[in-house]
Protein backbone atom coordinates (compact mmCIF):
# COMPACT_ATOMS: atom_id res chain seq x y z
CA UNK A 1 0.00 0.00 0.00
CA UNK A 2 2.88 2.24 0.72
CA UNK A 3 4.14 1.57 -2.76
CA UNK A 4 0.45 2.25 -4.44
CA UNK A 5 0.78 5.61 -2.40
CA UNK A 6 4.20 6.64 -4.39
CA UNK A 7 3.82 9.65 -6.46
CA UNK A 8 5.64 7.79 -9.35
CA UNK A 9 4.64 4.45 -8.30
CA UNK A 10 0.65 4.85 -8.18
CA UNK A 11 0.21 5.19 -12.04
CA UNK A 12 2.39 1.62 -12.41
CA UNK A 13 -0.38 0.09 -10.10
CA UNK A 14 -1.86 -2.43 -12.66
CA UNK A 15 1.42 -3.44 -13.14
CA UNK A 16 2.78 -3.81 -9.75
CA UNK A 17 -0.35 -5.75 -8.55
CA UNK A 18 1.17 -8.44 -11.08
CA UNK A 19 4.81 -8.94 -10.05
CA UNK A 20 5.44 -10.91 -6.47
CA UNK A 21 6.95 -8.54 -4.28
CA UNK A 22 8.89 -11.43 -2.33
CA UNK A 23 10.88 -11.59 -4.99
CA UNK A 24 12.11 -8.53 -4.87
CA UNK A 25 11.86 -7.48 -0.83
CA UNK A 26 13.78 -9.07 1.86
CA UNK A 27 12.77 -8.58 5.70
CA UNK A 28 15.50 -6.40 7.50
CA UNK A 29 14.29 -6.89 10.76
CA UNK A 30 14.23 -10.17 12.25
CA UNK A 31 13.45 -11.23 16.09
CA UNK A 32 15.94 -11.92 17.95
CA UNK A 33 14.43 -14.09 20.85
CA UNK A 34 17.29 -15.21 23.25
CA UNK A 35 19.05 -11.54 22.98
CA UNK A 36 15.76 -9.59 23.50
CA UNK A 37 15.45 -11.66 26.34
CA UNK A 38 18.74 -10.84 27.72
CA UNK A 39 18.79 -7.19 26.90
CA UNK A 40 15.54 -7.16 28.84
CA UNK A 41 16.86 -8.97 31.74
CA UNK A 42 19.55 -6.38 31.78
CA UNK A 43 17.51 -3.78 31.93
CA UNK A 44 15.14 -5.35 34.72
CA UNK A 45 18.36 -5.78 36.82
CA UNK A 46 18.17 -1.87 36.51
CA UNK A 47 15.85 -1.16 37.79
CA UNK A 48 16.33 -0.67 41.77
CA UNK A 49 14.32 -2.99 43.86
CA UNK A 50 13.98 0.00 46.83
CA UNK A 51 13.57 3.36 46.51
CA UNK A 52 14.93 5.92 49.24
CA UNK A 53 17.57 5.40 51.72
CA UNK A 54 16.89 3.59 55.35
CA UNK A 55 19.49 4.44 58.03
CA UNK A 56 20.40 1.88 60.54
CA UNK A 57 18.71 2.25 63.61
CA UNK A 58 16.03 3.82 61.81
CA UNK A 59 12.44 2.94 62.65
CA UNK A 60 10.40 1.92 59.64
CA UNK A 61 6.61 0.73 61.30
CA UNK A 62 5.38 0.69 64.66
CA UNK A 63 2.81 -1.77 66.27
CA UNK A 64 -0.79 -0.56 65.25
CA UNK A 65 0.65 2.08 62.48
CA UNK A 66 -0.91 1.42 59.35
CA UNK A 67 0.77 -0.25 55.96
CA UNK A 68 0.42 2.09 53.33
CA UNK A 69 1.64 1.88 49.76
CA UNK A 70 5.40 3.29 50.63
CA UNK A 71 5.98 1.61 53.91
CA UNK A 72 5.01 -1.88 52.23
CA UNK A 73 7.85 -1.12 49.74
CA UNK A 74 9.88 -0.30 52.75
CA UNK A 75 9.68 -3.72 54.47
CA UNK A 76 9.32 -5.89 50.86
CA UNK A 77 13.23 -3.97 49.70
CA UNK A 78 14.12 -5.39 53.49
CA UNK A 79 13.32 -8.42 53.29
CA UNK A 80 14.54 -9.20 49.86
CA UNK A 81 17.80 -7.46 51.07
CA UNK A 82 17.76 -9.84 54.35
CA UNK A 83 17.41 -12.83 52.20
CA UNK A 84 20.22 -11.63 49.75
CA UNK A 85 22.47 -11.53 52.06
CA UNK A 86 21.87 -14.32 54.14
CA UNK A 87 21.75 -16.26 50.57
CA UNK A 88 25.64 -14.59 49.99
CA UNK A 89 26.79 -15.52 53.49
CA UNK A 90 25.67 -18.93 53.29
CA UNK A 91 27.53 -19.64 49.96
CA UNK A 92 30.81 -17.65 51.01
CA UNK A 93 30.50 -20.22 54.18
CA UNK A 94 30.08 -23.09 51.60
CA UNK A 95 32.91 -22.09 49.88
CA UNK A 96 35.20 -21.63 52.81
CA UNK A 97 34.31 -24.57 54.58
CA UNK A 98 34.85 -26.63 51.01
CA UNK A 99 38.21 -24.97 51.04
CA UNK A 100 39.39 -25.61 54.18
CA UNK A 101 38.58 -29.26 53.78
CA UNK A 102 40.58 -29.45 50.71
CA UNK A 103 43.60 -27.77 51.76
CA UNK A 104 43.60 -29.91 55.39
CA UNK A 105 43.22 -33.30 53.41
CA UNK A 106 46.62 -32.52 51.33
CA UNK A 107 48.48 -31.25 54.47
CA UNK A 108 47.56 -34.33 56.13
CA UNK A 109 49.15 -36.19 52.98
CA UNK A 110 52.00 -34.23 53.62
CA UNK A 111 52.48 -34.79 56.74
CA UNK A 112 51.44 -38.50 56.60
CA UNK A 113 54.59 -38.73 53.91
CA UNK A 114 57.05 -37.37 56.39
CA UNK A 115 55.79 -39.46 59.19
CA UNK A 116 56.34 -42.27 56.89
CA UNK A 117 59.60 -42.02 54.83
CA UNK A 118 60.96 -39.16 56.37
CA UNK A 119 61.00 -39.48 60.45
CA UNK A 120 64.70 -37.55 60.65
CA UNK A 121 63.07 -34.80 59.55
CA UNK A 122 60.49 -33.92 62.30
CA UNK A 123 64.70 -34.08 64.86
CA UNK A 124 65.03 -31.20 62.48
CA UNK A 125 62.53 -28.25 63.01
CA UNK A 126 64.26 -26.09 60.62
CA UNK A 127 63.17 -28.65 58.13
CA UNK A 128 59.98 -28.46 59.00
CA UNK A 129 59.52 -24.94 59.24
CA UNK A 130 61.12 -24.59 55.77
CA UNK A 131 58.33 -26.76 53.96
CA UNK A 132 55.13 -25.83 55.47
CA UNK A 133 56.71 -21.68 55.26
CA UNK A 134 56.73 -22.62 51.51
CA UNK A 135 53.82 -24.58 51.81
CA UNK A 136 52.16 -21.58 53.24
CA UNK A 137 53.27 -18.45 51.62
CA UNK A 138 52.84 -19.44 47.74
CA UNK A 139 49.68 -20.30 48.44
CA UNK A 140 48.72 -16.85 50.33
CA UNK A 141 50.42 -14.90 47.42
CA UNK A 142 48.26 -16.47 44.72
CA UNK A 143 44.88 -16.14 46.29
CA UNK A 144 46.13 -12.13 46.84
CA UNK A 145 47.17 -11.88 43.28
CA UNK A 146 44.21 -13.53 42.28
CA UNK A 147 41.41 -11.35 44.55
CA UNK A 148 42.91 -7.86 43.50
CA UNK A 149 43.77 -9.53 39.65
CA UNK A 150 46.98 -8.11 40.04
CA UNK A 151 48.65 -9.32 37.13
CA UNK A 152 49.11 -12.96 36.22
CA UNK A 153 50.05 -16.14 38.32
CA UNK A 154 52.22 -17.16 36.25
CA UNK A 155 54.73 -14.93 37.16
CA UNK A 156 55.39 -16.10 40.19
CA UNK A 157 58.21 -18.70 40.49
CA UNK A 158 56.65 -21.61 42.09
CA UNK A 159 59.54 -23.76 40.65
CA UNK A 160 62.07 -22.18 43.35
CA UNK A 161 60.19 -24.07 46.16
CA UNK A 162 61.08 -27.38 44.77
CA UNK A 163 64.82 -26.11 44.35
CA UNK A 164 65.20 -25.16 47.99
CA UNK A 165 63.24 -28.12 48.80
CA UNK A 166 65.94 -30.42 46.51
CA UNK A 167 69.27 -28.21 47.89
CA UNK A 168 68.38 -28.64 51.50
CA UNK A 169 66.93 -31.73 51.78
CA UNK A 170 66.22 -34.25 49.14
CA UNK A 171 64.85 -34.83 45.54
CA UNK A 172 61.76 -37.01 47.18
CA UNK A 173 60.23 -34.56 49.32
CA UNK A 174 61.30 -31.57 46.91
CA UNK A 175 58.34 -33.57 44.66
CA UNK A 176 55.96 -34.27 47.35
CA UNK A 177 56.40 -31.05 48.58
CA UNK A 178 55.80 -28.94 45.15
CA UNK A 179 52.76 -31.17 44.06
CA UNK A 180 51.13 -30.32 47.55
CA UNK A 181 52.00 -26.88 47.34
CA UNK A 182 50.94 -26.37 43.67
CA UNK A 183 47.13 -28.01 44.25
CA UNK A 184 46.59 -26.05 47.04
CA UNK A 185 47.24 -23.14 45.09
CA UNK A 186 45.10 -24.22 42.26
CA UNK A 187 41.87 -23.84 44.20
CA UNK A 188 42.24 -20.16 43.63
CA UNK A 189 43.17 -19.95 40.21
CA UNK A 190 40.47 -19.72 37.04
CA UNK A 191 42.13 -22.54 35.31
CA UNK A 192 43.34 -25.21 37.04
CA UNK A 193 44.38 -27.70 34.93
CA UNK A 194 46.62 -25.54 32.86
CA UNK A 195 48.00 -24.47 35.91
CA UNK A 196 49.17 -27.84 37.66
CA UNK A 197 50.12 -28.94 34.32
CA UNK A 198 52.58 -26.47 33.82
CA UNK A 199 53.78 -26.23 37.46
CA UNK A 200 53.89 -29.81 37.61
CA UNK A 201 56.40 -29.84 34.67
CA UNK A 202 58.17 -26.74 35.77
CA UNK A 203 58.71 -28.15 38.96
CA UNK A 204 60.13 -31.91 37.69
CA UNK A 205 62.47 -29.77 35.32
CA UNK A 206 64.24 -27.41 38.34
CA UNK A 207 64.36 -30.88 40.42
CA UNK A 208 66.07 -32.54 37.86
CA UNK A 209 68.42 -30.23 36.73
CA UNK A 210 70.00 -29.38 40.77
CA UNK A 211 70.65 -33.08 41.57
CA UNK A 212 73.90 -31.16 43.39
CA UNK A 213 74.22 -27.19 43.39
CA UNK A 214 78.13 -26.53 42.72
CA UNK A 215 78.04 -23.05 40.34
CA UNK A 216 76.17 -20.43 40.15
CA UNK A 217 75.69 -21.11 36.50
CA UNK A 218 73.39 -23.91 37.31
CA UNK A 219 70.72 -21.14 38.63
CA UNK A 220 70.69 -19.45 35.04
CA UNK A 221 70.18 -22.95 33.48
CA UNK A 222 68.08 -24.41 35.86
CA UNK A 223 65.86 -21.57 35.35
CA UNK A 224 66.10 -21.16 31.60
CA UNK A 225 65.15 -24.95 31.36
CA UNK A 226 62.10 -24.48 33.61
CA UNK A 227 60.61 -21.29 31.11
CA UNK A 228 61.43 -23.08 28.09
CA UNK A 229 59.70 -26.14 29.20
CA UNK A 230 56.71 -24.37 31.02
CA UNK A 231 56.33 -22.22 27.59
CA UNK A 232 56.26 -25.95 25.75
CA UNK A 233 53.97 -27.72 27.65
CA UNK A 234 51.56 -24.68 27.84
CA UNK A 235 51.72 -24.06 23.84
CA UNK A 236 50.78 -28.03 23.41
CA UNK A 237 47.96 -27.59 25.34
CA UNK A 238 46.88 -24.38 23.31
CA UNK A 239 47.05 -26.92 20.37
CA UNK A 240 45.11 -29.23 21.43
CA UNK A 241 42.56 -27.10 22.86
CA UNK A 242 42.69 -24.41 19.75
CA UNK A 243 42.13 -25.61 16.23
CA UNK A 244 44.03 -22.22 14.54
CA UNK A 245 47.33 -20.75 15.68
CA UNK A 246 45.90 -16.99 14.88
CA UNK A 247 43.72 -18.25 18.35
CA UNK A 248 46.62 -19.05 20.49
CA UNK A 249 47.64 -16.55 23.02
CA UNK A 250 50.80 -15.06 22.96
CA UNK A 251 50.73 -13.19 26.43
CA UNK A 252 51.58 -15.76 28.30
CA UNK A 253 54.66 -16.10 27.29
CA UNK A 254 55.59 -13.10 28.35
CA UNK A 255 54.76 -14.06 31.71
CA UNK A 256 56.76 -17.12 31.47
CA UNK A 257 60.15 -15.10 30.53
CA UNK A 258 59.05 -13.05 33.81
CA UNK A 259 58.46 -16.57 35.57
CA UNK A 260 62.51 -16.97 34.38
CA UNK A 261 63.71 -13.83 35.54
CA UNK A 262 62.29 -14.48 39.04
CA UNK A 263 64.18 -17.31 39.21
CA UNK A 264 67.75 -16.04 38.92
CA UNK A 265 67.25 -14.62 42.70
CA UNK A 266 67.16 -18.68 43.77
CA UNK A 267 70.93 -17.91 44.28
CA UNK A 268 71.06 -14.70 46.75
CA UNK A 269 67.75 -16.20 48.48
CA UNK A 270 69.25 -18.94 48.81
CA UNK A 271 72.04 -17.55 51.76
CA UNK A 272 68.17 -15.54 53.70
CA UNK A 273 67.26 -19.48 53.98
CA UNK A 274 70.25 -20.27 54.91
CA UNK A 275 70.70 -18.32 57.78
CA UNK A 276 66.65 -18.35 58.45
CA UNK A 277 66.61 -21.77 59.28
CA UNK A 278 70.19 -22.78 59.88
CA UNK A 279 70.74 -25.15 56.44
CA UNK A 280 74.32 -25.39 55.10
CA UNK A 281 74.02 -25.77 51.13
CA UNK A 282 76.65 -27.52 48.70
CA UNK A 283 77.77 -23.55 47.60
CA UNK A 284 78.57 -22.94 51.32
CA UNK A 285 80.46 -25.60 51.72
CA UNK A 286 82.16 -24.81 48.74
CA UNK A 287 83.27 -21.63 49.86
CA UNK A 288 84.30 -22.99 53.20
CA UNK A 289 86.57 -25.48 51.43
CA UNK A 290 88.28 -22.70 49.49
CA UNK A 291 92.17 -22.66 51.31
CA UNK A 292 92.26 -19.09 50.99
CA UNK A 293 90.04 -18.33 53.66
CA UNK A 294 91.22 -16.67 56.56
CA UNK A 295 90.85 -19.81 59.20
CA UNK A 296 92.32 -22.40 56.98
CA UNK A 297 95.32 -19.88 55.95
CA UNK A 298 96.43 -19.18 59.56
CA UNK A 299 95.78 -23.32 59.69
CA UNK A 300 98.54 -23.71 56.85
CA UNK A 301 101.00 -21.35 58.33
CA UNK A 302 100.50 -21.89 61.97
CA UNK A 303 100.39 -25.94 61.64
CA UNK A 304 101.35 -26.70 58.30
CA UNK A 305 101.62 -30.66 58.75
CA UNK A 306 98.18 -30.68 60.44
CA UNK A 307 97.21 -28.70 57.02
CA UNK A 308 98.68 -31.07 54.72
CA UNK A 309 97.44 -34.02 56.86
CA UNK A 310 94.02 -32.55 57.05
CA UNK A 311 94.09 -32.09 53.05
CA UNK A 312 95.23 -36.28 52.21
CA UNK A 313 92.20 -36.90 54.86
CA UNK A 314 89.78 -34.78 52.83
CA UNK A 315 90.93 -36.77 49.78
CA UNK A 316 90.58 -40.57 50.94
CA UNK A 317 87.11 -39.06 53.08
CA UNK A 318 85.62 -37.75 49.44
CA UNK A 319 87.10 -41.02 47.72
CA UNK A 320 85.04 -43.62 50.40
CA UNK A 321 81.95 -41.33 49.94
CA UNK A 322 81.51 -40.83 46.20
CA UNK A 323 81.87 -44.73 46.44
CA UNK A 324 79.20 -45.44 48.65
CA UNK A 325 77.07 -42.85 48.11
CA UNK A 326 77.46 -40.22 51.24
CA UNK A 327 77.80 -36.60 50.97
CA UNK A 328 81.32 -35.82 49.58
CA UNK A 329 81.36 -32.41 49.64
CA UNK A 330 80.18 -31.83 53.35
CA UNK A 331 83.31 -34.61 54.65
CA UNK A 332 85.43 -32.70 52.49
CA UNK A 333 84.86 -29.98 54.36
CA UNK A 334 84.48 -31.34 57.58
CA UNK A 335 88.07 -32.62 56.78
CA UNK A 336 89.76 -29.64 56.42
CA UNK A 337 88.59 -27.72 59.86
CA UNK A 338 88.50 -31.47 62.23
CA UNK A 339 91.93 -30.53 63.24
CA UNK A 340 91.77 -26.90 63.52
CA UNK A 341 92.17 -27.39 67.49
CA UNK A 342 96.20 -28.48 66.77
CA UNK A 343 96.67 -24.46 66.02
CA UNK A 344 97.08 -23.45 69.66
CA UNK A 345 99.95 -25.87 70.36
CA UNK A 346 100.86 -27.21 66.86
CA UNK A 347 104.22 -28.85 68.18
CA UNK A 348 102.79 -31.47 70.44
CA UNK A 349 101.22 -32.92 67.25
CA UNK A 350 103.72 -35.57 65.45
CA UNK A 351 102.84 -34.18 61.81
CA UNK A 352 104.50 -30.53 63.20
CA UNK A 353 107.62 -31.65 65.13
CA UNK A 354 110.80 -31.06 63.74
CA UNK A 355 113.43 -33.75 65.61
CA UNK A 356 112.11 -32.36 69.08
CA UNK A 357 108.79 -33.58 71.05
CA UNK A 358 107.77 -31.93 73.75
CA UNK A 359 106.24 -34.61 75.54
CA UNK A 360 109.18 -36.12 76.57
CA UNK A 361 109.40 -33.41 79.61
CA UNK A 362 105.76 -33.74 80.18
CA UNK A 363 103.71 -37.18 81.92
CA UNK A 364 101.56 -39.23 80.25
CA UNK A 365 98.52 -37.23 81.52
CA UNK A 366 99.69 -33.78 80.91
CA UNK A 367 100.33 -35.07 77.68
CA UNK A 368 97.06 -36.72 77.20
CA UNK A 369 95.16 -33.65 78.31
CA UNK A 370 96.88 -30.98 75.64
CA UNK A 371 96.07 -34.09 72.86
CA UNK A 372 92.24 -33.96 73.99
CA UNK A 373 92.36 -30.36 74.28
CA UNK A 374 92.74 -29.97 70.61
CA UNK A 375 88.84 -30.65 70.39
CA UNK A 376 87.61 -28.36 72.74
CA UNK A 377 90.01 -25.72 71.45
CA UNK A 378 88.86 -26.54 67.74
CA UNK A 379 85.21 -26.04 68.84
CA UNK A 380 86.02 -22.61 70.25
CA UNK A 381 87.70 -21.27 66.97
CA UNK A 382 84.54 -22.84 65.09
CA UNK A 383 82.34 -20.72 67.44
CA UNK A 384 84.55 -17.50 66.95
CA UNK A 385 84.91 -17.87 63.43
CA UNK A 386 81.03 -18.59 62.85
CA UNK A 387 81.42 -22.17 61.14
CA UNK A 388 78.37 -23.90 60.14
CA UNK A 389 76.99 -26.69 62.93
CA UNK A 390 77.77 -29.17 61.02
CA UNK A 391 81.47 -28.70 60.68
CA UNK A 392 81.34 -28.46 64.37
CA UNK A 393 80.00 -32.33 64.69
CA UNK A 394 82.67 -33.06 62.72
CA UNK A 395 85.23 -31.35 65.37
CA UNK A 396 83.73 -33.19 68.06
CA UNK A 397 83.11 -36.76 66.40
CA UNK A 398 86.35 -37.43 64.58
CA UNK A 399 87.56 -39.18 67.94
CA UNK A 400 84.50 -40.20 68.92
CA UNK A 401 84.82 -41.15 72.51
CA UNK A 402 87.57 -43.01 72.36
CA UNK A 403 91.22 -43.05 74.45
CA UNK A 404 93.91 -41.00 73.68
CA UNK A 405 95.07 -44.59 73.15
CA UNK A 406 99.02 -43.60 73.13
CA UNK A 407 99.35 -42.13 76.49
CA UNK A 408 96.75 -44.61 77.90
CA UNK A 409 98.84 -47.36 77.22
CA UNK A 410 102.11 -46.10 78.25
CA UNK A 411 100.59 -45.16 81.76
CA UNK A 412 99.19 -48.09 82.45
CA UNK A 413 102.37 -49.79 81.29
CA UNK A 414 104.42 -47.27 83.56
CA UNK A 415 101.85 -47.88 86.20
CA UNK A 416 100.54 -51.54 86.65
CA UNK A 417 99.85 -51.92 89.92
CA UNK A 418 97.28 -48.65 90.03
CA UNK A 419 93.70 -48.50 88.72
CA UNK A 420 93.52 -46.48 86.21
CA UNK A 421 90.68 -43.59 85.62
CA UNK A 422 90.01 -44.07 81.83
CA UNK A 423 88.09 -40.55 81.89
CA UNK A 424 91.64 -38.64 81.96
CA UNK A 425 92.64 -40.17 78.73
CA UNK A 426 88.95 -39.95 77.07
CA UNK A 427 87.74 -37.89 74.05
CA UNK A 428 84.77 -35.58 74.70
CA UNK A 429 83.30 -37.01 71.90
CA UNK A 430 80.16 -37.90 70.99
CA UNK A 431 80.79 -41.02 68.52
CA UNK A 432 79.68 -40.34 64.91
CA UNK A 433 75.98 -40.09 64.31
CA UNK A 434 76.59 -39.99 60.15
CA UNK A 435 78.10 -41.62 57.63
CA UNK A 436 80.12 -38.90 56.77
CA UNK A 437 81.28 -38.40 60.48
CA UNK A 438 82.20 -42.13 60.47
CA UNK A 439 83.67 -41.98 57.16
CA UNK A 440 86.25 -38.96 58.70
CA UNK A 441 86.76 -41.21 61.64
CA UNK A 442 88.18 -43.75 59.53
CA UNK A 443 90.08 -41.61 57.29
CA UNK A 444 91.98 -39.64 59.93
CA UNK A 445 93.06 -42.68 61.73
CA UNK A 446 94.60 -44.77 59.06
CA UNK A 447 96.19 -41.71 57.51
CA UNK A 448 97.87 -40.76 60.75
CA UNK A 449 98.67 -44.27 61.31
CA UNK A 450 100.19 -44.79 58.59
CA UNK A 451 102.64 -42.32 58.33
CA UNK A 452 104.47 -44.85 62.04
CA UNK A 453 104.53 -48.04 59.17
CA UNK A 454 108.46 -49.40 58.81
CA UNK A 455 107.32 -50.55 55.11
CA UNK A 456 104.92 -49.93 52.80
CA UNK A 457 103.91 -53.32 51.12
CA UNK A 458 100.41 -54.28 50.65
CA UNK A 459 100.29 -56.83 53.32
CA UNK A 460 101.25 -53.91 55.67
CA UNK A 461 98.69 -51.15 54.80
CA UNK A 462 96.03 -54.03 54.29
CA UNK A 463 97.13 -55.09 57.86
CA UNK A 464 96.96 -51.49 59.19
CA UNK A 465 93.82 -50.72 57.55
CA UNK A 466 91.63 -53.61 58.42
CA UNK A 467 92.98 -53.60 62.40
CA UNK A 468 92.41 -50.30 62.85
CA UNK A 469 89.01 -49.86 61.33
CA UNK A 470 87.80 -53.38 63.22
CA UNK A 471 89.26 -51.71 66.13
CA UNK A 472 86.95 -48.99 65.79
CA UNK A 473 83.73 -51.27 65.05
CA UNK A 474 84.80 -53.23 67.75
CA UNK A 475 85.22 -49.90 69.92
CA UNK A 476 81.50 -49.49 69.35
CA UNK A 477 82.16 -46.30 67.53
CA UNK A 478 79.80 -46.58 65.02
CA UNK A 479 77.08 -48.23 66.83
CA UNK A 480 75.14 -44.78 66.55
CA UNK A 481 75.16 -43.90 63.07
CA UNK A 482 73.21 -45.46 60.00
CA UNK A 483 76.69 -46.84 58.16
CA UNK A 484 76.49 -50.28 57.41
CA UNK A 485 79.09 -53.26 57.10
CA UNK A 486 79.38 -53.18 53.65
CA UNK A 487 80.05 -49.05 53.85
CA UNK A 488 82.63 -50.22 55.84
CA UNK A 489 84.17 -52.84 53.34
CA UNK A 490 84.28 -50.17 50.77
CA UNK A 491 85.91 -47.77 52.92
CA UNK A 492 88.59 -50.53 53.44
CA UNK A 493 89.37 -51.21 50.04
CA UNK A 494 89.18 -47.42 49.30
CA UNK A 495 92.01 -46.54 51.61
CA UNK A 496 93.96 -49.57 50.74
CA UNK A 497 94.00 -48.58 47.04
CA UNK A 498 94.97 -44.87 47.83
CA UNK A 499 97.51 -45.64 50.68
CA UNK A 500 98.87 -48.17 48.19
CA UNK A 501 98.96 -45.18 45.46
CA UNK A 502 100.61 -42.75 48.04
CA UNK A 503 103.34 -44.79 49.46
CA UNK A 504 104.35 -46.66 46.31
CA UNK A 505 108.00 -47.50 46.05
CA UNK A 506 109.97 -45.90 43.06
CA UNK A 507 112.40 -47.60 40.43
CA UNK A 508 115.67 -46.94 41.07
CA UNK A 509 117.43 -45.30 38.01
CA UNK A 510 120.13 -46.54 36.48
CA UNK A 511 123.23 -45.20 36.89
CA UNK A 512 125.51 -43.82 33.54
CA UNK A 513 128.51 -46.19 33.54
CA UNK A 514 131.73 -44.75 31.61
Amino acid sequence: EQLFMDPLLGPKRSVLQQCNLNDYIEANLVYDKDRSETEMNDMLSLIPQASGMVLEGQRIIDRGDIVDAKTYRVLNSFEQAMEKRKATEDEITSTFIGQTIYVLIFICLFTLYLALFRKDYFNKPRSISLLYVMIVVYPILTSLMMEHNILSVYILPFSMAPIFFRVFMDSRTAFIGHMTMVLICAVAVKYQYEFIIVQFVAGLVAIYSLRELSKRSQIFLTALLVTITSAAVYLSLQLIQADDFSKLDRTMYYHFAVNGFFLLFTYPLMLVIEKTFGFVSTVTMFELSNTNNELLRRLSEVAPGTFQHSITVGNLATEIASRIGAKSQLVRTGALYHDIGKMLNPAFFTENQAGINPHDKLNDLESARIIISHVTEGLKLAEKYNLPREIKEFITTHHGAGLAKYFYIHYKNEHPDEEVNEELFRYPGPNPFTREQAILMMSDTVEAASRSLQEYTEESISGLVNRLIDGQVADGNFTDCPITFRDITAAKAVLIERLKAMYHTRIQYPQLKA
